[in-house]
């Protein structure tokens, strides 16, 4: 075979199929990874797939894809899920994750060249969940923001206030924990309608305040609000090669 032929195919294959994502379930539970591409972006891996405790899947993404991953819980083997559920379906394929869930949202060679992500907390909490580049990528301005642990760690289920909380089908544990948008769906709590600027949506005026006394201050580092960015967004200077892990029960 041409040897010249073999080089550009390999180019060719690193620039279209670039970045490398690594999904570790460190959770002591199996767990249902969804995968939903942004708008004109495919949904890899069919949307979704099974994931056992302890274990590790590793997969490439297009060089500038834009999606979120989330963790489902508790699926049968329909793909109807406790948490996270995308329509009763192992493959979500597009489909959007029903609320509440830990999101870890991305957007890779943005136009200023730069990869971008977070950890979203804007629809509620299932997983502690992690993201942070590790392989292959260059430092900007090494602030705090700066190819840094994007992460949710704690177990918020644990202490979710009761009107927030969703409880396993027999009542006897809170599995998940709603935000307050996600829950009222209301526009004040939603930065909707009149509230949808950033003078107009204070949360410190909320009729409860859950966002700064419970999520923010449990994640300080996750997206908790429609306005929260200054406080949450993550940007990395990435390669042909970058390398990401995202983590479910990262202890």
């Amino acid at each position: 075979m041409n040897f010249k032929f073999v080089l550009f195919f390999v180019k060719l294959t690193a620039v279209t199929k670039a970045h490398l994502i690594r999904i570790k379930n460190n959770c002591s539970f199996t767990v249902w990874p969804g995968i939903q591409g942004d708008q004109e972006h495919e949904h890899l891996l069919n949307g979704g797939f099974l994931l056992d405790a302890y274990k590790t899947h590793t997969f490439n993404t297009p060089r500038n894809w834009a999606g979120r991953i989330w963790g489902r819980t508790n699926c049968d083997s329909q793909g109807k899920c406790e948490t996270g559920d995308c329509g009763n379906k192992i493959h979500c394929s597009g489909s959007r994750a029903t609320p509440p869930a830990s999101f870890a949202e991305m957007k890779f060679n943005r136009s200023d060249g730069l990869d971008f992500y977070h950890v979203s907390m804007l629809e509620g909490y299932n997983l502690p969940i992690r993201m942070v580049p590790t392989r292959y990528f260059t430092y900007t301005k090494k602030g705090k923001y700066d190819c840094k642990p994007a992460e949710c760690v704690p177990d918020l289920n644990r202490v979710c206030p009761p009107e927030l909380a969703v409880r396993k089908g027999d009542g006897s544990r809170v599995v998940a924990c709603h935000s307050a948008c996600s829950q009222f769906n209301t526009d004040v709590y939603c930065c909707l309608g009149a509230y949808n600027t950033q003078s107009t949506c204070k949360i410190n005026s909320w009729p409860k305040n859950y966002n700064p006394v419970f999520f923010k201050k449990a994640c300080p580092n996750a997206h908790s609000h429609a306005f929260d960015a200054s406080t949450s967004s993550f940007t990395c200077r990435g390669s042909a090669i970058t390398k990401y892990d995202i983590i479910f029960c990262p202890y």
